[in-house]
């Protein structure tokens, strides 16, 4: 058998060999017709589009995106195509959940009795939800279709902090595309920090950097943006927390969503799961520090922004050569 895979997955070459036959490793918006026509096994991120154009008239039969999100995977089209595809839920969610966690943290928003809402409360938004409620602020969740009580009106009129934690869907019957849109912004009442590190166009950023610019929102902490890699110049210049989507991008998150991949490989060729995929240690001596500056040590999100915004053409490059970062 054979597998195509993106050559920025961390932590799996040496481990899929052990799977398959040949294994062929490509940048992942390269990634194209010809390459996969005799493969039996693609493995992408979310910036390889999987649909008819690519896998048409292919061999694949398994498609797996080493991502929580797959609005890049054309999932009509993989099951009119008899074509398995498959996700990896709550890999990344913890590393979010420390993202959030220290940006709050190195902006001095992280305050018992400050109002938070957070916009999307599967696996992410969970566990956000639970950390700040065990830091003493007060949480609204909202999420119509796990019947999460709070609405997108009682967030924008309590919340001192807004987070973004849905999928990107522009159909049914509670679509994310431009959820926070210019009528979202005018109706906050609060004048609170948003965070939007779950899909870009969650948030309308021409909109977000007009209510930057009319006060209507505080501070705006940035992962994920509309059109990435290219960015909202403006957007990133006002943004107090601005990264290029790498939120999810702990050694442990990258190690879960590895091993998730190699089990669904595992599952699609009939072989039992056997592999051990570990994120590399810390380095000798290190120190985790004071209780409220340890989680910084751990990451911080400041030294990302600054690297960002110095050199902003850098996004795709920081993504794929991100540095080792723990969450514990």
């Amino acid at each position: 058998m054979k597998a195509v895979v993106d050559d920025k997955i961390p932590y799996i070459r040496g481990q899929i060999e052990q799977l398959v036959g040949e294994v062929v490793y490509l940048a992942g918006s390269a990634i194209s017709k010809d390459d996969v026509k005799d493969a039996d096994v693609l493995i992408v991120r979310t910036r390889t589009q999987c649909d008819r154009q690519l896998l048409e008239g292919s061999r694949v039969g398994l498609v797996v995106t080493a991502t929580i999100g797959y609005d890049h995977l054309d999932t009509g089209y993989l099951d009119s195509a008899g074509i398995r595809w498959t996700n990896c839920p709550g890999c990344n969610a913890s590393s979010v959940c420390q993202y959030v966690h220290n940006s709050l943290l190195a902006t001095g928003y992280l305050q018992p009795g400050l109002t938070v809402g957070v916009v999307g409360v599967g696996h992410v938004g969970t566990l956000v939800a639970d950390d700040l409620e065990r830091c003493g602020m007060r949480v609204l969740r909202c999420d119509p279709p796990k019947g999460e009580p709070a609405t997108l009106d009682e967030i924008a009129r309590q919340a001192d902090i807004i987070t973004f934690h849905t999928p990107l869907t522009r159909d049914g019957e509670h679509p994310t595309w431009h959820l926070a849109d210019d009528g979202f912004f005018h109706s906050l009442q609060r004048k609170p920090l948003v965070i939007n590190s779950s899909r870009g166009a969650v948030v309308d950023n021409d909109a977000w950097l007009r209510a930057l610019d009319g006060g209507l929102v505080a501070d705006a902490v940035v992962d994920t943006w509309e059109g990435e890699p290219a960015l909202n110049q403006e957007l990133l210049s006002k943004a107090v927390i601005a990264t290029p989507h790498i939120a999810g991008y702990s050694a442990d998150g990258k190690a879960n969503a590895t091993r998730m991949s190699l089990q669904a490989v595992c599952e699609f060729i009939g072989k039992p799961f056997t592999l051990d995929i570990q994120p590399p240690g810390l380095p000798d001596g290190f120190s985790y520090g004071e209780e409220t500056e340890g989680p910084l040590r751990l990451y911080d999100p400041r030294v990302d922004t600054a690297q960002l915004k110095a050199n902003p053409g850098t996004f795709e490059y920081f993504r794929g050569h991100y540095p080792l970062r723990r969450e514990r």
